[in-house]
This record gives structure tokens, C-alpha cells and sequence, in this order.
């Protein structure tokens, strides 16, 4: 059995609220926990008390016995400083832009700087 700490969210449309739960990484993302260990309230300023609210002993417990937190649980466990923060690839290959927007954007790039310095060959001249 593998057992994951992840988010089973609640609330209503448009006003998300999720709890931290320990469960069966097989059981549905609302469905079935083994134990509650805490929540989060997205719609709650980054800085405020209340946004994430963890049983610190419980993580530590199961992180323990092998539990694997998903990356948007372990991204708020490093913040609680609970266990290491995962690493996460802002820009896959994938979505990275192809040539022909490549060559647009370094035209434009050479189009600025040309104007540059010609607004500046006027100034100084």
C-alpha cells in the first residue's frame, strides 16, 4: 500500500478550501483518508496565520513510516519547514517557444536596440 499526504479539496465553486489528508494513493481525491492533518485556505493572504494549518507531529510521523507528499503538499510543508521543498522545472521543454517565435522575438530584440541607439546617436551629437 502506498500512502501519499495530498489535498482533498472542499468548499464550494469559486471558494476552494482544502484539507491535508494521509491517504491510499489508489482511494479518490475526496474519497476515502486514512487521517486529517491539516488544511489549507488558498483564498487567505500568503502571510496569514490561518492559510496553512498543520499537525506538525502527525507529517513528521507519517513522512516517517514512507509516506510520499505531492509536490503541492511537500511545496507547503518546506514552507512549515517540515521536509525538504521539491524541485520544480518552471519551464519544460515542452511549452518552451519553437523557432519561428524564437526568430520573431530576437528580430524584435535587434529592433529595439537599433532604436536605442539611434534616439541616443542625436543626443549625443
Amino acid at each position: 500500500m502506498s500512502v501519499r499526504i495530498r489535498l482533498s479539496r472542499g468548499g464550494s465553486k469559486g471558494a476552494p478550501f482544502h484539507k491535508i489528508v494521509v491517504a491510499d494513493q489508489r482511494d479518490p481525491r475526496d474519497g476515502r483518508f486514512i487521517e486529517r492533518v491539516g488544511y489549507y485556505n488558498p483564498l487567505l493572504p500568503a502571510d496569514h496565520a490561518e492559510r496553512v494549518v498543520v499537525k506538525a507531529e502527525r507529517i513528521k510521523y507519517w513522512l516517517s513510516v514512507g509516506a510520499q507528499p505531492t509536490e503541492r503538499v511537500a511545496k507547503l510543508l518546506a514552507k512549515q519547514g517540515l521536509c525538504a521543498a521539491p524541485v520544480i522545472n518552471e519551464r519544460p521543454q515542452k511549452s518552451a517557444p519553437k523557432a519561428k517565435a524564437q526568430e520573431r522575438a530576437k528580430a524584435k530584440a535587434e529592433a529595439a536596440a537599433a532604436a536605442a541607439e539611434a534616439a541616443a546617436a542625436p543626443a549625443e551629437g
